[in-house]
């Protein structure tokens, strides 16, 4: 039975959007940039080098690991805003004074999507950045070695019979033998981000292997209608709650399904989306909205919308499925409209804020929603809502010492928190909404500095756009995962090639060129052409695909302007 929807839906009059201006977005980008150093200079002020700052207090807790992980989290905006010298300075200051070798229990989850994944993007930027890079930049460099250090951490709670995940790891002494073997399902299935860029980066391929181990074995777990649920129990494999839906505890799964795919061009990836959506439209999807329902059975176990499931519309539009993201998005924000926020649960039937779960601490997903519709649509009503969004967090959520997260949207009594995703993604999100020229977005003009090179003897294109955010929103570089691992085995390749030409071809070479057998130097003295009556060898590998750098291609032999 379809349940009733007893909210009035905010009236979307495309035609009549405002259309803002060069100069009315300059201005938003301005105030976000004042309210990213409010927040950000608070920190550094009162909570470093404490994880958060506590706003309420003007002071600073640990949380999830004590490694300054709001430092690490706010890297990348740094850039991201144009200043490069606070990034070069706190890439500095990180390098000298976080040590992951600790006596400290972290989320498995946490860690990385925050810690590994800002500290992978803020590598990946580190050349835009002005930072003096390493030979063989963005293969090799500090920020890197750092990202390496904290994934070879968690590690150990990929070392399971079934391959996923534990959900807490001591990043000194392993998995603890009493650590529960229940874990949420995007606690299993959101590395492959993370993981397949730091292996496609350093050639080493065990994080991958180990995201797609885990992958691959909560997919063997769905139910017979196609769906999973919220807790999974790692060892049995056993579903521990038969919820299924978008949110909380599954969220991230999907979406690095459908990012996976594109940052790594995997068909697999993509192909468990598909049908997993398949289930969703099917079982989940009431009125626009998506309720929670038992994975066996389909029927609807809580007819909610969690705040979570904010980031749905965003990722749709990855996929081009606009028409259902701009309803679903009017849904969502409808609820913001209502509230000056999200609240983390919204009962649908009901039309107002479930029990103990009124709050709002200073979530992105909604506004993450916005700019990916901006940049589908070009429809300016996102920015409209983005400014709405601005002015609720200033007026609603600002104190002395930074941003708090909203403890009751009712009566918007506040909590002692900031969390670091409000300066990773949420002040990420609404600068990049209102900036479409951005580098991010692959809209800086030729000859701005909007790529790069890198690479092995500087043969990379870098940074031209297409840029892939992870879940706590730190962008990461297909060209570079390019560069670093099908450069080199391209490489490999067309060094077998030429390995394996017939003796009696190279006794025809002068005597300089057979001793460069691997390497043969520039210029007309090395011929590949087919001698009168010769017949043609046929390679043992085909001419490899190269974007980033030129091929040539004669009679089936190749070679580079470098070989």
């Amino acid at each position: 039975m379809r349940a009733p929807v007893c909210v009035t839906v905010l009236v979307w009059l495309l035609s009549d959007a405002r259309q803002f201006t060069e100069e009315e977005m300059s201005a938003v980008r301005q105030r976000i940039k004042s309210m990213f150093y409010h927040a950000y200079n608070s920190y550094l002020d009162n909570a470093f080098p404490y994880d958060e700052l506590r706003p309420l207090t003007c002071d600073g807790q640990d949380t999830w690991g004590s490694f300054s992980l709001t430092l690490i989290d706010a890297l990348d905006t740094l850039l991201v805003l144009g200043n490069q010298t606070e990034f070069q300075r706190v890439a500095s200051l990180l390098q000298d004074t976080v040590d992951f070798d600790i006596d400290v229990n972290a989320s498995v989850f946490e860690t990385n999507i925050r810690v590994v994944g800002g500290l992978l993007s803020a590598h990946l930027l580190s050349g835009r950045a002005g930072m003096q890079l390493e030979p063989g930049w963005p293969c090799s460099g500090p920020l890197l070695r750092m990202a390496d250090d904290a994934a070879r951490k968690l590690l150990p709670a990929f070392q399971t019979p079934t391959g996923m995940p534990y959900g807490t790891v001591n990043l000194l002494k392993g998995v603890s033998p009493t650590e529960t073997p229940v874990t949420c399902t995007a606690g299993v299935g959101t590395f492959i981000l993370e993981f397949a860029t730091l292996s496609r980066l350093t050639g080493d391929p065990t994080f991958e292997n180990a995201a797609r181990q885990a992958l691959r074995a909560l997919w063997k777990t769905r139910s017979d209608i196609g769906l999973v649920g919220n807790h999974i129990d790692i060892l049995s494999k056993k579903w521990v709650a038969q919820d299924a839906g978008i949110g909380a505890g599954v969220d991230s799964y999907f979406e690095y399904l459908v990012k996976g795919a594109i940052l790594l061009q995997d068909e697999e990836l993509l192909n468990m989306f598909l049908e997993y959506d398949r289930a969703i439209q099917n079982y989940t999807r009431f009125d626009d909205w998506y309720l929670w329902v038992q994975m066996h059975k389909g029927t609807v176990s809580m007819p909610v919308f969690q705040s979570l499931e904010a980031f749905w519309p965003g990722l749709q539009s990855l996929l081009g499925n606009l028409d259902s993201a701009v309803r679903t998005f009017q849904n969502y924000y409808s609820v913001w409209r209502q509230f000056g926020g999200l609240p983390e649960f919204y009962s649908i039937p009901q039309g107002y804020t479930v029990d103990k779960r009124e709050g709002y601490p200073l979530r992105p997903e909604l506004i993450e929603s916005a700019m990916y519709l901006f940049r589908a649509t070009g429809d300016h009503t996102y920015l409209q809502l983005g400014l709405d969004a601005l002015e609720s967090i200033e007026k609603i959520t600002r104190t002395p010492c930074g941003y708090a997260s909203v403890k009751d949207l009712r009566d918007h009594q506040l909590d002692n928190r900031m969390e670091s995703f409000f300066l990773a993604e949420t002040i990420k999100y609404l600068y990049l909404l209102f900036d479409p020229a951005h580098f991010l977005h692959g809209g800086a003009a030729e000859g701005d500095g909007s790529w790069e090179e890198g690479g092995e003897d500087r043969q990379c294109v870098l940074g031209a756009g297409g840029f892939i955010f992870n879940t706590e929103a730190h962008p990461l570089d297909p060209a570079a995962l390019y560069c670093c691992s099908r450069h080199a085995q391209d490489r490999q390749e067309l060094r077998d090639i030429l390995l394996s030409l017939p003796k009696e071809k190279k006794k025809t070479r002068s005597k300089p060129a057979a001793k460069h057998t691997e390497d043969p130097p520039h210029g007309p003295s090395v011929s590949i052409a087919l001698k009168p009556g010769e017949k043609k060898t046929p390679p043992l590998l085909s001419c490899p695909v190269q974007p980033f750098s030129a091929r040539l291609s004669i009679l089936g032999q190749v070679f580079t302007d470098n070989t």
